[in-house]
């Protein structure tokens, strides 16, 4: 990812159309918006209708937490402690270590959820709300198939096997230009090459300047979650970056606040990244995806998997 070194990031293509070509983590079909991190373009990924994924159960030798309600909107909104700058890349020390269970949406008064997934269906990814990748998978390693996702007790899992058999998603829903996104997710005592990410990917995969924002995006350490907004389509200067120490293979939640003074990420409740300048920021709708990428490096590659236990959308 340009002058950061970032194996955790995953290219997009450049689909027909886009006005820059877009660098992401995001497979995307020509039908469907892409997703896309921090990487040089890739082939995208054509999603098509959905198969019949084989349905898997949640994670061994972990029990799914009782699914948290989306928060109501208190009655003053909780600020919380402030981190790092517009273009911070140090770690960042007050990032939580463990999932406490706590949402930005709660602490800051977002008010209700008006879009999102709660996967509360068994079987495959909601066609309604997803388009599911399958094609090629990121920068041509591997594939994304529509096979690697099921749904089961409250929660979507997505599994990588030994050879690069993966997947990822685009959202349907909530397809705007600022608001704000929360997703609770984890990874399993995943093989460092596979690369869990929650993204907002430009609409229609059209933007001036790529516009991308990874706001929990993981890389070989699992210690690690990094914040990225991408805001230039090349140079050494493209990008803000945060990182965060925390457990990505214990549940956390993940938020992202986009408004017209900037963009402000968050790990458990807490302030981990923000960007006020005004020439960073996007200047077209985006959506949220879901992806868990592979980065081959030669070696043998065990099979992992990445959860999600919701997605939530407010104003």
């Amino acid at each position: 990812m340009g002058v950061l070194s970032l194996t955790g990031c995953t290219a997009a293509p450049s689909p027909t159309g886009a006005a820059a070509t877009m660098a992401g983590h995001e497979s995307i079909p020509p039908s469907a918006a892409p997703i896309a991190p921090s990487a040089a373009p890739s082939t995208v990924a054509t999603p098509e209708t959905q198969g019949a994924g084989d349905t898997k159960p949640p994670l061994a030798g972990a029990s799914h937490p009782t699914k948290a309600a989306a928060p109501p909107s208190p009655s003053q909104a909780v600020p919380a402690a402030a981190v790092g700058g517009a273009s911070a890349t140090a770690s960042n020390q007050n990032g939580a270590t463990t999932g406490d269970g706590t949402q930005a949406a709660a602490i800051l008064g977002w008010g209700p959820v008006v879009a999102g997934d709660e996967f509360s269906n068994t079987g495959t990814p909601d066609p309604t709300k997803w388009t599911v990748y399958n094609g090629p998978g990121h920068a041509g390693n591997g594939i994304r198939s529509p096979q690697a996702w099921s749904v089961a007790n409250g929660v979507a899992t997505v599994s990588g096997d030994a050879v690069g058999a993966t997947g990822g998603m685009s959202a349907k829903f909530a397809q705007q230009k600022y608001g704000r996104w929360e997703t609770r997710m984890r990874s399993t005592a995943r093989d460092p090459k596979y690369h869990p990410v929650l993204i907002l990917w430009p609409n229609n995969n059209a933007s001036p300047n790529c516009a991308e924002i990874d706001y929990a995006e993981g890389n070989s350490d699992s210690t690690m979650m990094k914040f990225f907004l991408h805001y230039a389509c090349s140079g050494a200067d493209h990008q803000a970056a945060m990182s965060t120490p925390v457990d990505s293979n214990q549940w956390h939640n993940y938020a992202v606040e986009w408004t017209p003074s900037g963009i402000t990420g968050y790990v458990d409740g807490v302030k981990t990244f923000t960007d006020t300048t005004p020439a960073h920021q996007p200047s077209v709708g985006m959506h949220q995806t879901l992806q868990l990428d592979w980065f081959p490096d030669g070696s043998a590659t065990k099979p992992s998997q990445m959860q999600v236990d919701w997605v939530r959308v407010y104003k």
